[in-house]
């Protein structure tokens, strides 16, 4: 008789700690090597992780809606069919290491309108006490590594979190954690810096809404309330500059009109434009290898790698899954590993390393109408481009003469946003102008 332990993943290589949003398997029940037994919240992925062997659930050690630390042992699994199972096991207390963290950022399990105000927090009144030493181990990295968000409005109030012991996961500090120091006026007292981006007395982010009678008020869902700390992270980390091109795909679209049947009978899959314009991003990311680096402090990281990120939009919020080596794709090929990380994205089934290290993203609101945006840079990269609608319009062209014709188009306007630290207009111009001749001059019959 032996028990598997069930562990926590690490769902990014900058990830400490993950919410365990559900669970899909009760204790007693029968579970397959590989088969889904829970589901993870974290601001890299939203996704089910599989059993790590075949038996049955004996101990279920972290409950629904907890945050704990990477390597946590959540449950157990006994590898015999038939094991006994304690009936107390699936109201067994968490141990010290995967004791539940109040996620930065994350909101309540339940609020209404007539809540009473939460109890103060101790770490209002110990965030003044200076922690140990930073190190490299675990511990270490969750109590210094606090989220964009925290340390946003650390660096707003002039606060050295290195200096304060939180409430979460090893004194890691938390949203909540910092606001109630700041409110205690213990800020105040310690720093008298005054903030970069607001005026002395102004609180930063403004007055938090009240509901109104008749209002409903509801968490943010985890993906949610990550999503939003990341945009906000973006805007205060990336210089962001958006520049617009208008591309015309109707070479495009004429190919896929007229190869579009046999593309689809040979390889299953249904031809788009997103492919196409994936090859064509790479061959100008290629000539602009600016548009596919990094800021790392004052130095630029230039990626080797072309792995390109696609933004899905899903029922419960957005999600990024990456094409790993996209370069070395065929049309055929992009178009198959499009589907599938789509497929898997919207059914919760994507593994941690398929939504890391893109170096480079795409995403694309043009499916819902949208003419034109300007999308945010994720971190850790320079641009992103914004795909508009694809629409026929009417165009000037000159004819065959030199005159000037009117002709039906289909067209699109391609946003890029990029971060002015390293990029230059110049460059970003260049890089939309390379794009969009690629396009407009695809050959025929190359799929």
């Amino acid at each position: 008789m032996a028990r598997v332990d069930v562990i926590m993943p690490q769902m990014g290589e900058s990830i400490a700690e993950g919410t365990l949003s559900k669970w899909l398997k009760k204790v007693g029940d029968a579970v397959k090597r590989d088969e889904p037994i829970f589901e993870i919240s974290t601001d890299k992925v939203d996704a089910e992780i599989p059993a790590p062997a075949a038996g049955v659930l004996a101990e279920v050690l972290v409950t629904e809606g907890q945050t704990v630390a990477v390597q946590t042992i959540v449950a157990r699994i006994e590898t015999e069919q038939g094991a006994s199972i304690t009936p107390a096991a699936a109201t067994t207390a968490p141990s010290a290491a995967a004791a539940p963290a109040s996620a930065a950022g994350a909101p309540p399990s339940s609020q209404s309108v007539s809540a009473p105000a939460p109890t103060r927090h101790p770490a209002a009144a110990a965030a003044s006490v200076p922690a140990p030493p930073a190190g490299n181990g675990l511990q270490d990295r969750l109590r210094t590594k606090s989220s964009p968000l925290v340390r946003k409005i650390a660096a707003e109030h002039g606060i050295e979190l290195a200096a304060m012991t939180g409430s979460g996961i090893h004194g890691r500090v938390t949203r909540r954690d910092i606001q109630e120091y700041i409110d205690s006026g213990a800020a105040a007292q310690a720093s008298t810096r005054p903030s970069m981006h607001a005026p002395g007395g102004v609180t930063p982010h403004g007055p938090t809404p009240e509901p109104w009678p008749g209002d409903r008020v509801e968490p943010m869902s985890k993906i949610r309330a990550l999503t939003s700390e990341h945009m906000v992270a973006s805007r205060h980390t990336n210089a962001h500059v958006t520049s617009v091109f208008e591309i015309d795909l109707t070479r495009i679209a004429r190919i896929r009109r007229t190869q579009r049947a046999a593309f689809e009978a040979q390889t299953g899959q249904k031809l788009t434009f997103l492919p196409f314009i994936i090859k064509a991003a790479i061959d100008s990311l290629k000539k602009f290898p600016v548009l596919n680096a990094a800021v790392a402090g004052s130095s630029i990281i230039y990626r080797k790698q072309y792995n390109i990120g696609i933004a899905v939009a899903l029922d419960w919020g957005l999600i990024v899954p990456v094409i790993r080596g996209a370069d070395d794709l065929s049309l055929s090929g992009l178009t198959r590993s499009l589907n599938d990380l789509a497929d898997r994205a919207r059914t919760k089934r994507l593994k941690p390393e398929e939504v890391q290290h893109a170096t480079f993203t795409i995403t694309n609101p043009g499916v819902f109408g949208s003419i034109m945006g300007t999308p945010i840079i994720p971190l850790g990269t320079s641009a992103i481009l914004g795909l508009g609608a694809i629409e026929k319009r009417p165009k000037v062209l000159e004819g065959a003469d030199g005159e000037d014709v009117i002709a039906i188009r289909t067209c699109a306007f391609f946003s890029l946003s990029f971060d002015h630290r390293i990029v230059d207009g110049s460059d970003a111009d260049r890089f939309l102008a390379s794009l969009k001749q690629s396009l407009e001059s695809y050959p025929d019959g190359t799929l």
